[in-house]
Order: structure tokens, then sequence, then C-alpha cells
């Protein structure tokens, strides 16, 4: 693990946390330039969760996977503007693959210190009350680049899966007050995207378009064949009713949109880039933008003063940031017809 105080100028070897030296760790999630949670993911116990509070001079053990036949896969918290949040106060979600037939998915409300699952029918608290989180037979979820799950607003999730049982979104969303039904369910949505082992939808990203109005990016493919063509649907927001904003679940059918022009290869990341408004996915044989919503993606070529492979080798996103194997590290620049993105040591 690795930290930088500078853009990425220099960086900052960090403790590995105490009986972790062969875990495999996935995710990171940082919230200052102290405090930060990483997950590993891993049959069983192998899946954990380290918090530090002291820029990753030590780790605390805050979390360890309960269930013997489950295996985490990506973690996401949501940040409240500051005026309605304090450092102790953050939600986020965990979700991983089935276990017993039903997706674990995980939530926290004080920064990751502590974490429950989302019960199926909580009359204490009746906001976690959900409909039953079921997966189809050989149906998972993708690890390779923590971005199988987003937050739209606090304890209002999507989350996509893959496998041979095929490929879908899960949306958590409110249910109408007044029909006196479970506060929240899990609608779902299929996704025209390959199914086997090896494929399926690899990564989700969310645009806010305005007050309750998302819009979603899934990119994709089959990682045993990176250069198959790859795979991407487009969901525009949902129209908003009329009960303060709130799109209730059934209100109204998501709709997806396959791309005429889809990414040139298996891609295992996709992020806006709201500073040049546009989408931008990566993977092993390549990188891709779109500025039509992913209608279209064209590929980014390394510039004449760029290493060659400059473009390829990434597996997961965080703008500007792009992280590859082996330590592999890069920082996105401004592009324009000839752009790439520029690796750093």
């Amino acid at each position: 693990m690795l930290r930088t105080e500078d853009g990425g100028y220099l960086w900052q070897t960090c403790a590995i946390p105490p009986g972790a030296e062969k875990l495999d760790f996935r995710g990171v999630q940082a919230f200052d330039e102290n405090t930060a949670i990483v997950m590993s993911s891993g049959p069983g116990d192998q899946s954990r969760l380290y918090k530090t509070t002291d820029g990753c001079q030590t780790w605390k053990l805050i979390f360890t996977n309960p269930d013997k036949d489950g295996f985490w896969d990506s973690i996401r918290f949501d940040f409240l503007p500051k005026k309605r949040q304090s450092n102790d106060h953050r939600s986020g979600v965990l979700v991983g693959d089935p276990v017993n037939g039903q997706f674990a998915v995980y939530t926290t409300q004080n920064g990751g210190d502590s974490w429950e699952i989302w019960a199926k029918d909580d009359e204490v608290n009746a906001y976690k009350r959900l409909g039953p989180i079921n997966a189809n037979t050989r149906e998972s979820l993708f690890a390779a680049s923590n971005s199988v799950v987003v937050t739209l607003r606090p304890n209002e999730i999507r989350f996509i899966t893959g496998g041979e049982g095929g490929s879908r979104l899960f949306s958590a969303e409110p249910h109408n007050p007044f029909d006196n039904e479970t506060k929240f369910k899990f609608t779902v949505t299929k996704l025209p995207f390959s199914s086997n082992k090896s494929s399926g939808a690899f990564s989700i990203a969310s645009r806010q378009t305005q007050p309750y109005k998302d819009d979603l990016m899934v990119v994709g493919g089959n990682y045993e064949s990176p250069d198959s063509v790859g795979a991407c649907a487009y969901l525009p927001h949902r129209e908003n009713n009329s009960l303060g904003g709130v799109v209730f679940f059934g209100s109204e059918r998501q709709r997806v949109i396959s791309s005429t022009t889809p990414p040139h290869g298996y891609r295992s990341a996709v992020a806006w880039d709201a500073d040049q408004k546009l989408w931008i996915t990566v993977g092993p044989n390549g990188t891709d933008i779109s500025n039509d919503d992913g209608k279209n993606w064209r590929p980014l070529t390394p510039s004449p003063t760029d290493p060659e492979d400059t473009d390829k080798n990434w597996n997961a996103l965080s703008l500007p940031f792009v992280v590859g194997p082996h330590g592999r590290i890069g920082r996105l620049r401004t592009i324009d017809q000839k752009a790439a993105v520029t690796k750093k040591p």
C-alpha cells in the first residue's frame, strides 16, 4: 500500500496491517489525509476491513467476514455535505458474493467502525426493512476494481452482477410511504452482457445531473478474453414523481441503452470525469473515452512523448488516478485529440 500527499509526485510506503501480509487487498476508501479503510478480498475470514487514523502508520482490524463461504467484492462510502456530517458519521456499504442464495450487503453509519447486515425485515429499525436480495444460480460479483457498487445517497445503493447466472443491476430504493409496504426493496434490471464464469458487468459509475437524478454507466466483458469487444450499458435517470423528488421503486422502468461502438476490449473500471465532461474506462488492452454517454467509445492512444504502453494494463480508476498490476500507477491529464493517460513511476 502507498500514500501520497502531493497529488502523486511522491509516494510513501504504508505499514502492512499485522497478520495481513498474505491478504489480497482490493479496495481502499480515504476520508482525509490521515484516515482510510482498506478491504481485502478472499474466502471467509480472508475478507477483512482495516482502518488507519494516522496516515497508514498503524492499522486496526474493524471487521472480518462472518460467513465462511462468503467473499467480499467492493466497499463504497457516501460523503454528505459537510454541514450534515462529521468525521465519525459517514455512511458506507460493503457488498459480497451470495451466501445461501442471497447477496451479502452490510452498511455502516459511523465511518466503518461498526457494520450491520441489511435485514430482510427489521421492525425495530424500520428504515432498514428490505426485501430479499436473491441471486440467480452461479451469479456473482467481480472484485477486479472495487467498483461493482455505487451510493447515490445514504442508503440508496446500486450494485451489479455477472457470471454464468447473468448480469443484473440491483437498486435499493424507498417504497411509496402511503402503501404501508416494506420500506426499501431491491428492484432488478437485466443487463445485456454475456454470461459465463469470466464474463459480465465489472464496474458501475454514477453522474448526478440534478438533485435526485443520477445517470449510470456500466462496463465489463470477458476477463479471460481481454481483446474481445467489450460490453457497456448506459442507464439514464428516471423521472422523479411528486413526492419530494424521490423515485419510488416501480414508479418507472429503468431504461438500458447499449453502445453502438462499444469499448475496444474487456473493461474493468469506468468513471465520469466531471472536469472534462466525459466517461473514461480502462482495461488490460487499452483505455476508451465517450462524450456521448456511452453511445460511441474511442480509444486513447499514447502521444509521441509517452511510453508506448501508457494506455494499457490498467485495472481500476479513482480519478485522476488509475492503477494496474505490479504497483503500476498513472494520473490522467487533460485529454485532447491525442491524449493519453500519463504514467507515473
